[in-house]
């Protein structure tokens, strides 16, 4: 245990070593012993997670995640990945989609890193960064604002607090349904997500003249947004 798994700490997140060798479900009982371990020190802390060592399938992400969180108070807020100038777009992305925040801390928003899937719910009171794709079936729910670094094909409610002054972007946009605030948007292109078709461009829903609209994210779109 004491080689395969190595707790390290850097701002605001903790580095998690992997042995690259290890069989992954003895990994996991490591992974459990020290966090088990550690449980007094990191208490119900609020932390960024980095995984290093070895390359991990999404499933194998959730299964450690799951671990620490069933061997500990801690609470692992996003995944950060390892490409650093990847990750400070990530933050200004997240703290642009709320002009309130101070940082990119749970109190104003958080990541979800992975893929939402058939059946799957998202929701949260903050505003939300999404690193994958949201596919049809499944949905987000954000008291705030949702940016998608993906493509948006099932559902997204943003401004679940009433409040109009919220939007929704996403690198590729074909949603089955859009609500921000009291306002519903049915998109007109369901499907498309397996079709044929031209070069995407990210996209941006928000209010305008008490409807939805759906824009290409410009420059100076950006900067007349209004919310």
């Amino acid at each position: 245990m004491k080689n395969s798994v190595i707790i390290k700490s850097f701002p605001n997140g903790i580095i998690l070593y992997l042995d690259p060798e290890l069989s992954f479900a003895l990994l996991l009982n490591d992974i459990a012993d020290k966090f088990r371990a550690s449980s007094s020190f990191f208490k119900d802390a609020k932390m960024a997670l980095s995984i290093k060592g070895r390359t991990l399938t999404d499933k194998e992400e959730q299964q450690i995640l799951d671990t620490i969180s069933q061997n500990s108070d801690l609470n692992i807020i996003c995944l950060v990945a390892e490409d650093e100038t990847t990750n400070q777009h990530f933050v200004k992305a997240l703290q642009q989609s709320d002009p309130y925040a101070a940082g990119a801390d749970t109190e104003s928003g958080q990541f979800y890193k992975g893929t939402l899937k058939n059946g799957q719910i998202l929701e949260t009171e903050s505003s939300i960064v999404i690193l994958g794709d949201v596919y049809p079936g499944s949905a987000i729910i954000s008291a705030k604002d949702i940016i998608v670094l993906g493509g948006l094909f099932g559902e997204a409610y943003a401004g679940g607090n009433g409040s109009k002054g919220h939007f929704i972007a996403a690198l590729e946009m074909s949603p089955e349904n859009l609500k921000i605030g009291d306002f519903i948007y049915q998109s007109k292109e369901k499907g498309t997500r397996w079709s044929i078709k031209p070069k995407v461009h990210p996209k941006i829903a928000y209010i305008r003249n008490n409807r939805i609209v759906v824009d290409p994210i410009t420059k100076e779109l950006l900067s007349e947004l209004p919310v």
